[in-house]
């Protein structure tokens, strides 16, 4: 079971956009790293195609899991994740900030 799922709100920790938080948009975890929404954009030149005008557009890079940390579901704050097993066998993320099951 991964700690960083697509879904999450995660807050980033290094890198010109740190203090930032943003959505998972993708994961990758065979290169660990993240896409997350509005987070370390990068401008690319594209090619006009048949559904795509040409231009300059800014896109999200992707970045790496180490810089990146699950937003507390209860104040928004970096935290760790710690797993939990219930009664029924399953088990779940849990923030070790506040305790709190994370959702996704």
């Amino acid at each position: 079971m991964q700690k960083i799922r697509k879904g999450d709100t995660v807050v980033v920790l290094a890198g010109k956009d740190k203090g930032r938080s943003g959505e998972v948009i993708k994961m990758m975890p065979k290169e660990d790293k993240a896409l997350v929404q509005g987070v370390n954009m990068v401008k690319r030149h594209q090619r006009q195609t048949a559904s795509q005008e040409a231009g300059i557009i800014a896109k999200e890079a992707p970045i790496h899991l180490s810089n990146l940390a699950v937003a507390d579901p209860k104040d928004g704050k970096a935290t760790r994740i710690g797993f939990k097993t219930l009664e029924d066998g399953t088990k779940v993320r849990v923030a070790k900030r506040s305790g709190e099951e994370i959702n996704g």
